[in-house]
């Protein structure tokens, strides 16, 4: 594996640590570590991606805006919910984008697609169905599924909103990544209140999040992802549903409902398969 793989793979990796790491600030409120880890990653985006550093048009403003709600809504569902739940729920956001792109970039649904949307919407829905628990490291599953499920969409629309931007030539990404932590931090700041009781593990959790877990994560990606296909790099990605709830056992003994990882595997098999199929149909070219 070059240099370029391995650079996207290890993004994947610590990018599948979150759920385990998120949980690791018990001394700080959901929205404090959603706040506070989005305020140290977008300095270190800034600090070592250039793209970051230019002025953002209206429309990276808005996809940033949709990228904050879902850092939000992630990392508090992760602390609500198992981190199992959480990453599976969100990685369903190819059902929004599939219902969502004929609207707003008329993009045409292919039969196929219908198929993918099926059996992700039987997938999400058995974690609904799932016997969950209150747990020391899931306090609420419920709302912590619900939020899951609204971060998938808040991330279809940022995928869709990125998309729109390549249309035009832009290359933004990694501005709005910047911002989107920025905003983060600022819809979250008015409800900090215990960060002074905070102890020196929870700020070691923040910085691992801020500093590891999202920019040296995100700096990798964005200096690989460009020389590496799209098909490899959504493959190599996939390491983070797939290791975030082994992690979460790892580090906290999390079980999830048995439901719940059918669901999950159901998810990813499904996204395995569109990435495939779309891969192959991009390489054929038109018929």
């Amino acid at each position: 594996m070059d240099r370029d793989r391995l650079f996207v793979l290890a993004a994947g990796v610590l990018f599948a640590t979150g759920g385990a790491a998120l949980k690791l600030a018990p001394g700080l409120a959901p929205l404090e570590v959603a706040g506070l880890r989005s305020a140290i990653a977008a300095l270190v985006i800034l600090a070592f991606v250039r793209e970051s550093r230019v002025r953002p048009d209206l429309a990276t403003l808005l996809i940033a805006a949709t990228y904050a709600a879902t850092l939000m809504l992630f990392s508090v569902a992760t602390r609500l919910t198992t981190a199992a739940n959480a990453v599976f729920l969100q990685s369903a956001a190819p059902i929004w984008v599939i219902l969502l792109g004929p609207l707003l970039l008329r993009e045409r649904v292919r039969a196929r697609d219908g198929g993918v949307l099926a059996v992700l919407a039987v997938g999400a829905s058995l974690f609904f169905l799932a016997d969950d628990r209150a747990s020391a490291t899931a306090s609420d599953p419920a709302l912590g599924n619900l939020l899951a499920a609204g971060s998938s969409l808040s991330w279809a629309g940022t995928v869709l909103g990125l998309r729109a931007l390549s249309r035009r030539g832009g290359h933004r990404a990694a501005n709005a990544a910047a911002l989107g932590n920025g905003l983060a931090f600022a819809a979250a700041a008015p409800f900090f209140g215990a960060i002074g009781n905070a102890g020196a593990a929870d700020w070691l959790a923040l910085l691992y999040l801020g500093v590891v877990q999202v920019g040296l994560a995100y700096t990798l990606l964005t200096k690989a992802v460009q020389r590496v296909p799209a098909l490899d790099a959504s493959l190599l990605l996939m390491v983070e549903p797939a290791l975030n709830p082994v992690f979460a056992y790892l580090v906290h003994g999390e079980r999830p409902a048995s439901l719940a990882l059918i669901g999950g595997a159901i998810v990813i098999a499904a996204l395995l398969l569109k990435t495939v199929l779309d891969s192959r149909e991009a390489g054929s070219g038109p018929a």
